[in-house]
Parts: structure tokens; C-alpha cells; sequence
């Protein structure tokens, strides 16, 4: 500007800053005025010269690039960037990835076209991607040696959104009946997010069919562009280069951490390089020029006492080295450089692109690294390509530790560990492209048929995803599957051990541990996610239940377990249905009453101790059409019987013990809804037993620990009643009928209650139910202690009155023989001693 213009507005600043209240001026300012320095001085009228240029530059209207031409948008600029910041884009950060994008694809067609024509490289022989910062500027520059654009080029790629009409663009959308916005790419919308975080955006491009570099630029918000000869003449030789003077509230993307952030985030696995410039200060020595290097280092003419000193004529004080005379060595002048560096942030490769055949176990486990941050290996993966309707490439990892989140059950909180790339540019890791259940499985997936400019939500609806989540699903499963019928694999030759002879030692085999296969290690850990699948996933539901594992009565070891296939192999000829216990433990299990009938026919009987067993069994329901059939519920038959001899045992039984069904029933009330004569009791008196439809003892006690249940109070939940089932054969039910009088009406004596309660009480406990009233059960209990120990009554013994102890003890005198001092020893002086010895 002007040096006319430049110092009024520098007066300007200095008559506004000096307009301040008279009362704070005092003689203190006076006479620091006064008092400044020609330095002070200087930096005052620098500083204000700089806020007159801030000034000026503010208030000076905008100026397009010297000799460009204006083009008029044909829509209304003002919607087309409604629509790209309100319907299109919910983060400002993508911009960044849009241009990257759109960058490496320039990149991609000059290396195609580089193929059979090598000289279109020119000079440019690189082919990469370099981001620099400005922060004094306020500036972010993307610049490329892709193909580069010519100036109608410029003038149609960057018109093409407003060109197409904003009417057409939303018709477009309106018109898409499934979601599908592939046209949203065709209208270069992705360049426009750089005015969510931009003022002025300005093009620079050359292009090999151009002998000149072209620029295109456009304020925010204007209806118009200017396209022009690039003042600067040919910088960049061929490419583009994009320079974003952002907006007062986008100052984070001057910084190199949220650059480098971005771009490892977005476009981690870009074919070609990207880097960023990192600006460094340092302090370095200020080098001086030759002549007055050598003005310091010219020797003065030498005195004549001098002479005589290096003669050694002077006096001999004259050679006493004095501490003055030695010039202290001065530290060297610094100043501050700024230096620039460029760092490469895509550093790791895309191997999903290259084939899985050329790819070792150690680079998979790598870019394993890469995607997990909980650290781990993989224990499987599947890399394949997905053909059809929708092309993709995927990468599928299972890990082999539970997540942290998992493991604590908080499933909201499992990231989503698939990422969703489009020509290896990350569009969203956040889509739900596993089903919960299968949380726990991370990879890409990188898919050429997707649009890369739209937002996560509408793309998230669209029928591309569903069905690339479909065939992602199948992939997953047949992975899992894959893991569970590997075989067996080999032992590591082992070092031979010698005897002292020299003989090898032979190792029994029964001494060795056993092996355990690695799906059983793996299953250990995730085998509750493939319980939850068959619940939620009704279509996979079949090819999940062959990957279960159960504990059960012939495989109860640690590392033992069997699949429902092997069960179902192993089954009676007689049996039809498949049988299973859920409890809380598997000792528990194996010592209930409800396995003895099982164990006396060698029936083999499933072993359900997680949670999620309960809600699987009632979900799912049966497998390769054998019912589950839970043993702790009331119609569990045996057909190994004769059927006629089981009902005419069944009819004389019930008509028996009739009178004692009856009272009982009678006596519990409400406490269990039914007494009924078992057929299936093997050494126990009785048990408690849940109806078929109704609720299991396992299932009443995860409900009754449910930490959210609402609208019960703690220790009121509602006591499930069951039945109650009797085992005619048993001596105590025996007796117990025979303890009964013959006559209805007459008083039953309190030992035969309390013994049909305790009754109750051990059947109630053995079928997995609490005891309802625990102040009953005490009272009974206490009756009966006291009738076998025959304790008369049970009022509280005197209690003892034991005599008073002195408070102090006299100290006992030890008594011993006299002790007489050997002789010449009646002198003897310990401190003279110690002395002579000096301690």
C-alpha cells in the first residue's frame, strides 16, 4: 500500500492508543516517556506500523487474482453450502480427507497415463501429497504432483455443483428412493467442504496440456469464482496446489498435532505419500562475516616489554601468570532460525490390497498392531475378496483376549472395530457393520462402489452397507467355524534328557499335560458372545450353534467340553430329547439330587453355568430338531421303562400315598403349588421342581440379582412356588405317611410337622431355592436340636461371678547361688578398661 496511507494509519493507532483518561496519566508516564530508549522507541513504531497494516488489510475490500476473469455461479451459492454443511457433513474435520482424496486420485490417473507415455512425469517424478501450516498467515496448504488441471478444467470441475443447478442436486437426493446417493460424488461436492472451516479458498494447477499455471479462487459465500494466469508464473511444474485462509474459529487446524491427527485417522493407508511440513525453531550461533573475523583475530604490534618478556629479559614478576590477563573465552552470539521439515504420516501399508498370497503370518500380525490399540495377537484372520452386486475387499481379525469393555460386560461401550475405506480413504469408523454379538471382531473393509461424499447416517440406511454387513457376518462366522475344526496342532520336539550313564530318558505319556486344542482355549474366552448370536441372530442361528461348547456330565474337566453335535452322537437310542441343567456351578450341579436318576441310566446331561444359558435354552429351543429339556422342570420322562409297568407303578403310587399329598398340600399352603409323586427320584426324599412353563430355580435367582430391577424393593421380590415332588420309595416319605392319623380330623403331632417342614426345607434347597422364611427354618431347626441333645429347657445358664485379680503382679524373685569375686578381681574397673581400649 502507499507509505502515505501506511503512516496515517499508523498515526491513527497512535492518537487512538493515547486516548485514554487524563486522570491516568501521571507524572510515572511522563517520565517513562521520557525515559525510552532509540530501541524502545523502534519497537513501538514497528509495532504500530504492523497493526496499521492489519488495519489496512481488514478494511481493504477484496482484490481477485491479478488478470483472472470472473465466472457467475448459475445456483445460489448461499444453499449449496447449507446443503453440504447441514445435510452432507455433521464433522468439519473431512475436509481435510476430501482433498487428500482427491489428490491421490490425481495422482492415480498420471501414474495410469505414465504406463505407456513416461514422459508425462517430466521432471515431476514423485508422486506424493505434501500438507504445510502457516500460522501466521492463517493458511493451510494441500499441494500435489498428480495430473493437474488446465484452465477449463478449473472452470469446470470446481463449477460443477453450482453448474448442476442446487435445484437439480435436491432433486436428486429427494428422487433417491432407496438412499443410494452415488450422484452425490458426480457433483464435486467433497471440495466444498473446504469452506466449513474456510474464508477464501485459492487453486493453483498445471497441467501438462497447458503451458501455463492457472489459478481459481472464491470467497465464502460469494456467487461468483475468478480463474486467471497464476501471478507467480509456473510454481509447482505439475499438480495442484489448494490453499485454505481459514476462518477466525478454525485456528486448530494451524496446529501440527491435529494435522497429523487427521491425516494418520483418514488417510492412514493412501497409496501414495502424504506428508506434513513441521516447523521447528532453533537457536543457533550467529555467524559472522570473514572481514570481521579476521579484524578480531589481527595481532597489535608488540611493545618492547613484550619483547623482552618472550625473551625472557623481563623481571621475574613478570612471569607470574596473573588472573586478569587471561581473556575469558566469550560465549557465542545466538539467534533463533526456523527450519522446516517434512514427515511422512502414512506409514503403514494397505496389505488388504495385495494378494493374500503374498502376504506372511508377521505382516498380518503387524497391521493386527495397527488396527488393535489393546495389544495382543490375533488368533485368526480371514483376508478375501467379496464379488457381486458390491465389490470389496476385506481383512477380518479375531483377537485372542477379550477386550477390556467385554470383559466387563459393557457392551455400549465396545468401539466398533471395523473401519470402512473407499479406494483406502477412510470414510467412518463408527458404522455398525458387525452385529453385537460380534463386537469383538477388527478390520477393514475398502469398497470401490461407495460414495465417498456423504455422511455417516445416510450412508449407515443405505443398501449398499447392509448388505456388505450380510456377507461380513458370513465371513466372521465361517472364520470361527474354520478355528473349530483345525486339527490338532503338532508337539514341539522336545530336548531329549540323559541319564548319568548317557541313556535318554523316555518320557511316560501319562506324564505329559494334556493338549488342549486352541478353539477350546479361545472358546474359554468368547464362547458368551456365540450364546448371545443364536439369540439375536435367528438367520445364522443354526451355523452358531455348532460352534458352542458345554461343559457336561461325561466332560466336566477343566479343558473339557463338547459340542451339541458330539451329545447328539452320543445319545440313548430311546432318548429324544436333549438334556440340560443350569446352575451356578458345576460341582453344584454334579452333587444335586435332580442327576442321580440321570447318572443311574448313563444319560448324559449338559451342563449350563453362564447367565446367558437360561435365555438361550428359552430362545433357541432345540437343536437339529432334539428338543432342550430342563432337567430341574417337572415331565421328564425316561422311555427306557416298559410304559405299561411305569403307568400301573405311577397309579398305585398316587392312590398310596394320597392322605399324605394331601396334607401336605394342606400344611404348605401357597408355598408350593403342587405335591406330586416322582417318577424320576433316585436316593433323595424329595425335591423341588419348577413346572415346564414356568421358571427355573437358576433362572429366579439371576432375575432376583438383577442390580436395575425397578419397582421391587431389595429382599421383597416375589418367591417362585414349586413343586414339590416326593419319592415314594424313601424311607423318611414312608414314614412320614405313616406318621399320619387314620382319622382326618385328628390333631397331628408337632413332630410330624416339623419333620414335614424340614422335609420342605432340604427338598427346597436341593432344587436351587432359598429358603422362603429363614426365621421358621430357624425355630424348626432349634426344635429339633433340642429333642437330640434332650435339652429340657432353654433358658441361659447363671451367669459366672469369677473372684477379683490383683491389678499389678508382684514380680517373682528368682533365687540363685552366692557369687564370690575370683581373687585380684576386687580391683577390677570396667570404665578404666574401656578407656585403654579408646572406645
Amino acid at each position: 500500500m502507499p507509505s502515505f496511507h501506511k503512516l496515517a494509519l499508523a498515526a491513527a493507532v497512535v492518537a487512538a492508543a493515547s486516548l485514554v483518561p487524563s486522570a491516568h496519566v501521571g507524572t510515572v508516564g511522563i517520565a517513562h516517556a521520557a525515559e525510552m530508549t532509540d530501541a524502545e522507541k523502534k519497537a513501538e513504531a514497528a509495532a504500530a506500523s504492523a497493526a496499521a497494516d492489519e488495519m489496512a488489510e481488514a478494511a481493504a475490500p477484496y482484490a481477485p487474482p491479478e488478470g483472472s476473469s470472473a465466472f457467475e455461479y448459475e445456483a445460489e451459492v448461499h444453499k449449496m453450502l447449507d446443503i453440504v454443511i447441514n445435510s452432507l457433513y455433521t464433522n468439519k474435520d473431512i475436509f481435510l480427507r476430501e482433498l487428500i482424496s482427491n489428490a491421490s486420485d490425481a495422482l492415480d490417473k498420471i501414474r495410469f497415463l505414465s504406463v505407456t507415455k513416461p514422459e508425462m512425469l517430466g521432471e515431476t517424478k514423485d508422486l506424493e501429497v505434501k500438507v504445510e501450516y502457516d500460522p501466521e498467515a492463517k493458511t493451510l496448504t494441500i499441494r500435489d504432483t498428480g495430473i493437474g488441471m488446465t484452465k477449463e478444467d478449473l472452470v469446470a470441475n470446481l463449477g460443477t455443483v453450482a453448474r448442476s443447478g442446487t435445484t437439480n442436486f435436491m432433486k436428486a437426493l429427494k428422487e433417491s428412493e432407496t438412499n443410494d446417493v452415488n450422484m452425490i460424488g458426480m457433483f464435486g461436492v467433497g471440495f466444498y467442504s473446504t469452506f466449513l472451516v474456510a474464508d477464501r479458498v485459492t487453486v493453483a494447477s498445471k497441467n501438462n496440456d497447458d503451458a501455463t499455471q492457472h489459478v481459481w479462487e472464491s470467497l465464502n459465500g460469494e456467487a461468483s469464482f475468478h480463474v486467471g494466469p497464476d501471478p507467480r508464473g509456473n510454481t509447482l511444474g505439475r499438480g495442484t496446489e489448494i490453499t485454505l485462509h481459514l476462518k477466525e474459529d478454525a485456528d486448530e487446524y494451524l496446529s501440527p498435532y491435529k494435522l497429523k491427527e487427521l491425516i494418520r485417522h483418514y488417510s492412514e493407508f493412501v497409496t501414495h505419500p502424504v506428508s506434513l511440513r513441521q516447523i521447528k525453531t532453533e537457536r543457533v550461533p550467529v555467524e559472522k562475516p570473514e572481514d570481521e573475523f579476521d579484524e578480531e583475530n589481527e595481532e597489535e604490534p608488540k611493545g618492547e616489554d613484550e619483547e623482552k618478556k618472550e625473551e625472557g629479559e623481563g623481571d621475574e614478576d613478570d612471569l607470574e601468570i596473573k588472573v586478569e590477563d587471561i581473556e575469558e573465552e566469550k560465549e557465542p552470539e545466538m539467534e533463533e532460525i526456523t527450519t522446516y521439515e517434512y514427515e511422512q504420516i502414512n506409514t503403514d501399508p494397505a496389505i488388504w490390497a495385495r494378494d493374500k498370497e503374498s502376504i506372511t503370518d508377521d505382516e498380518y500380525q503387524e497391521f493386527w498392531g495397527v488396527l488393535n490399540k489393546e495389544g495382543g495377537k490375533a488368533a485368526d484372520w480371514t483376508h478375501f475378496n467379496a464379488e457381486g452386486n458390491i465389490n470389496f475387499k476385506s481383512i477380518l481379525y479375531v483377537p485372542e483376549e477379550v477386550p477390556w469393555a467385554l470383559q466387563q460386560g459393557q457392551l455400549e461401550q465396545m468401539s466398533n472395530g471395523l473401519r470402512l475405506y473407499v479406494r483406502k480413504v477412510l470414510i467412518s469408523d463408527e458404522f455398525d457393520l458387525m452385529p453385537r454379538y460380534l463386537s469383538f471382531i477388527k478390520g477393514v473393509v475398502d469398497s470401490d462402489d461407495l460414495p465417498l461424499n456423504v455422511n455417516r447416517e445416510t450412508l449407515q440406511e443405505s443398501k449398499i452397507i447392509k448388505i456388505i454387513k450380510k456377507k461380513l457376518v458370513r465371513k466372521a462366522i465361517e472364520m470361527i467355524s474354520k478355528m473349530s475344526k483345525a486339527p490338532m496342532p503338532e508337539d514341539e520336539p522336545e530336548e531329549a534328557e540323559i541319564d548319568a550313564d548317557g541313556n535318554v530318558i523316555e518320557k511316560d505319556e501319562a506324564d505329559k499335560p494334556k493338549k488342549v486344542h486352541p478353539y477350546i482355549e479361545w472358546y474359554k474366552k468368547f464362547g458368551l458372545s456365540l450364546k448371545m448370536g443364536c439369540i439375536d441372530d435367528s438367520a445364522n442361528k443354526d451355523k452358531l450353534q455348532k460352534l458352542l461348547r458345554f461343559k457336561s456330565s461325561k466332560a466336566d474337566g477343566e479343558d473339557e467340553f463338547t459340542s451339541l453335535k458330539d451329545y447328539v452322537d452320543r445319545m440313548k437310542d430311546w432318548q429324544k430329547e436333549i438334556y440340560v441343567f443350569p446352575g451356578e456351578s458345576i460341582k453344584t450341579l454334579k452333587e444335586s439330587s435332580f442327576m442321580d436318576a440321570f447318572l443311574d441310566r448313563d444319560v448324559e446331561v449338559l451342563y449350563l453355568t453362564d447367565a446367558v444359558d437360561e435365555y438361550y435354552v428359552s430362545n433357541v429351543r432345540e437343536f437339529d430338531g432334539k428338543k432342550f429339556r430342563d432337567i430341574t422342570k417337572e415331565g421328564v420322562k425316561f422311555s427306557d421303562e416298559d410304559e405299561d409297568m411305569s403307568k400301573r407303578r405311577s397309579k398305585v403310587y398316587a392312590e398310596t400315598f394320597k392322605p399324605l399329598t394331601k396334607y401336605l398340600k394342606k400344611l404348605y399352603g401357597s408355598d408350593v403349588s403342587r405335591v406330586s409323586i416322582s417318577k424320576r427320584l433316585g436316593r433323595a426324599p424329595a425335591i423341588v421342581s419348577s413346572s415346564e412353563w414356568g421358571q427355573s430355580a437358576n433362572m429366579d435367582r439371576i432375575m432376583r440379582a438383577q442390580a436395575f430391577a425397578h419397582g421391587v424393593a431389595p429382599g421383597e421380590n416375589q418367591m417362585p412356588t414349586g413343586i414339590l415332588e416326593l419319592n415314594p420309595r424313601h424311607p423318611f416319605v414312608v414314614k412320614l405317611l405313616e406318621s399320619l392319623p387314620e382319622d382326618d380330623e385328628a390333631e397331628v403331632p408337632e413332630s410330624t410337622k416339623d419333620a414335614a417342614w424340614i422335609l420342605l426345607d432340604m427338598a427346597t434347597m436341593s432344587g436351587g431355592y432359598p429358603i422362603r422364611d429363614p426365621k421358621k427354618y430357624a425355630a424348626r431347626m432349634t426344635r429339633v436340636l433340642k429333642g437330640s441333645l434332650g435339652v429340657d429347657s432353654l433358658d441361659l445358664a447363671d451367669e459366672i461371678d469369677p473372684p477379683e485379680l490383683d491389678d499389678e503382679p508382684e514380680e517373682p524373685e528368682f533365687g540363685g547361688p552366692d557369687f564370690e569375686m575370683p581373687e585380684g578381681m576386687d580391683a577390677f574397673n570396667m570404665e578404666d578398661m574401656m578407656e585403654d581400649l579408646d572406645i
